[in-house]
């Protein structure tokens, strides 16, 4: 991917949120004001009950949406559950996992902006990045490490027979498959609406009806292999293995040691960091070691 400032394009940060990633988001948003153009706002999205404690984030450049604003009109929230109902077609609920991938895809379908940078509460840029971060000569290229989905990965091959069949396309019989799955990820919003579009007609449902009662999916799977196997038909995809952010998802906690064994591969070229929320790192920890990483970073130009 390029050197930030080569080429410009519009590009907004995404996060979806919620009360026990508070901080994370905090952090996360604190990062985004000081590391990226002023010409790149952030989006957080949250619940309804959650919008008046993140609304301390609202500036000039981060808008606090409440995801009723953002979710399908058909998708309606169960009060007090992390649950959704789709009004027309009320069974199977659409579970918070599934409604939080629905929010992404809707989110960036509306976007006015060239591309758009969906950062999770987890993740917290170290030094500067601009659009230009995330493309090569013009193009984005699609995250992708070919051959790293294996029958040793169950949820992973369930997540591309389901995006495979909400686009149409037939089941794959290959054992070695596509990794689509990164932090952060960039979505094109033109290409999400074209995506979208093609799971309507393909499955005669509105996109969020057919996305929604489904049990097993992946937003980021989705948008890989559209992009791969059908995008490809018409333009050349250029491919990276390397999203400039370091990234620890298991699910055990790092002390101060671990944490700085982690970072200390941080590169001189890496963007972000990602430490799950799911490994339950102390925030004291996760902020004075990615601190100390920001330190002696350059201001964007």
């Amino acid at each position: 991917m390029s050197a930030p400032g080569r080429t410009h394009r519009t590009m907004s940060v995404l996060t979806p949120s919620y009360r026990p990633d508070h901080e994370l988001c905090v952090d996360l948003n604190r990062s985004v004001m000081r590391f990226a153009p002023d010409d790149v706002g952030h989006t957080v999205v949250v619940p309804a009950a959650d919008r008046r404690l993140f609304g301390g984030l609202a500036n000039a450049r981060t808008t606090v949406r409440d995801v009723r604003d953002v979710m399908p009109r058909q998708l309606r929230a169960v009060p007090g559950l992390n649950t959704w109902v789709n009004v027309r077609a009320p069974f199977p609920p659409v579970r918070g996992w599934i409604a939080q991938q629905v929010v992404k895809l809707a989110a960036v379908a509306d976007a006015g902006e060239d591309l758009v940078l969906i950062a999770d509460s987890d993740l917290a840029f170290v030094r500067p990045f601009t659009a230009a971060t995330f493309t090569a000569d013009g193009a984005v290229p699609l995250y992708r490490r070919s051959g790293a989905v294996t029958p040793h990965l169950p949820r992973h091959m369930r997540w591309h027979a389901v995006a495979r069949r909400l686009l149409g396309l037939p089941p794959s019989t290959d054992e070695v498959r596509a990794d689509y799955v990164c932090w952060p990820c960039v979505w094109e919003p033109a290409v999400v609406r074209r995506m979208l579009e093609r799971i309507e007609r393909v499955t005669g449902t509105p996109w969020a009806t057919a996305v929604g009662r489904e049990l097993h999916f992946s937003e980021m799977m989705l948008y890989g292999v559209y992009v791969d196997e059908i995008e490809s038909r018409s333009r050349p995809v250029p491919h990276t293995t390397d999203m400039r952010c370091p990234s620890y998802s298991d699910e055990i906690p790092l002390d101060d040691e671990g944490l700085a064994a982690f970072l200390s591969g941080v590169r001189e070229e890496d963007v972000a960091v990602m430490v799950s929320a799911r490994s339950g790192t102390s925030l004291r920890s996760r902020r004075q070691a990615l601190s100390s990483v920001a330190a002696e970073a350059r201001a964007p130009e």
